[in-house]
């Protein structure tokens, strides 16, 4: 929609279609540039091994809510988000910047703890804080994370190479994370209507966990190097896994149908989305988002060598781009499926 002087407004385009459209005229120019705007991470290569890199910004307010996210579990986590693009290339991250834009609300032992988090998460995977930047917010707090990762050159995967015929799979569980975050949204407004009263947690540790310190799948990366499989295309399920299944598709140029009754879905998730929340746990494994698990199609000749492969679901297949993208209920009925993901224009 545009306004009254005709201009557009950014929410028209979302996220993915404002990043195409501020590219649209730039142009690689060194050969050292193999892969720029457009996948989970860019890769550079100057001599021998590639580097592939990410980068985030996370935003007080729109990314996160102080209210209930504390700066130790942010900092860990804004870590935590960055190298999950990096494996998402089938890389190993090696090192991180970190710049902050800090309002004059935070102390120095508040900046303490978020560094904290952030050296946590570089110790747990095994990661250097090499650099970074910070500067005055007149806003609230904004975090801006680059993450550079390696691997071999022929064992890094993009989005935009899965092939018809390969098999779609997904590690652990979906819409988890979005569970967690309508328990923090709930006991937030009882909060807000009786401070008084003390967040009720406990019962929901695991799925509250989910969304305050997620973890990015460094197993699965190590899995796949172990058992000799390299994926055809791969993205971290960050923004839903139906947004994101939906640009490996368009990237590639195919079309995909996976099966409801393949999601894996947590039992707690699964329980509370029907009891508590009264949503449909699929709606929550589709579009949730926050899962940071890693969304991969293989070739159906290496399926026998992840025989017995913990924390793998395969969920479906690459089909052909005219055949859409859809999800089958048990009763055979094919939906197509929409990116109702996390948007962070709107």
């Amino acid at each position: 929609m545009s306004n009254n002087n005709n201009l557009t407004d950014i929410r028209t385009l979302g996220e993915f279609g404002l990043i195409s459209h501020l590219t649209k005229n730039f142009r690689n120019r060194n050969d050292s540039t193999k892969l720029a705007i457009g996948d989970d991470a860019a890769i550079v290569q100057y001599e021998g091994t590639p580097t592939v890199i990410s980068t985030d910004l996370l935003v007080e307010g729109i990314h996160f809510d102080l209210s209930y996210v504390s700066l130790k579990h942010l900092g860990y986590k804004s870590i935590m988000v960055n190298l999950s693009d990096i494996y998402a290339m089938n890389a190993y991250p090696k090192q991180v910047t970190v710049s902050l834009a800090i309002s004059s609300k935070f102390s120095v032992e508040a900046l303490d703890s978020l560094y904290e988090g952030i050296e946590l998460a570089c110790r747990y995977y095994g990661v250097d804080l090499i650099g970074g930047d910070t500067t005055t917010s007149r806003m609230g707090l904004l975090i801006s994370v680059t993450a550079l990762g390696t691997n071999q050159e022929d064992r890094i995967v993009k989005r935009s190479t899965a092939k018809v015929g390969d098999l779609i799979g997904v590690s652990g569980n979906l819409g988890a994370a979005y569970l967690g975050l309508q328990i923090l949204e709930r006991e937030k407004k009882v909060w807000l209507e009786d401070p008084t009263m003390q967040p009720q947690l406990e019962e929901h540790k695991y799925l509250v966990e989910r969304q305050l310190k997620p973890e990015a799948r460094k197993d699965i990366v190590e899995l796949f190097e172990k058992l000799d499989v390299i994926p055809t295309a791969m993205i971290d399920v960050s923004d839903g896994l139906s947004s994101d299944l939906i640009h490996v598709c368009k990237q590639s140029k195919v079309g995909a149908h996976i099966f409801e009754e393949n999601l894996p879905i947590d039992k707690e998730a699964y329980d509370l989305a029907v009891n508590e929340f009264k949503i449909s746990p699929t709606t929550c494994a589709l579009n949730g988002g926050e899962d940071y698990e890693l969304l991969f199609c293989i070739n159906p000749n290496d399926l026998s060598r992840m025989d017995g492969a913990e924390n793998i679901k395969m969920i479906g297949k690459v089909v052909e781009e005219s055949a859409g993208i859809k999800i089958f209920t048990p009763n055979e009925k094919g939906h197509d499926l929409v990116a109702q993901g996390w948007n962070p224009l709107l």
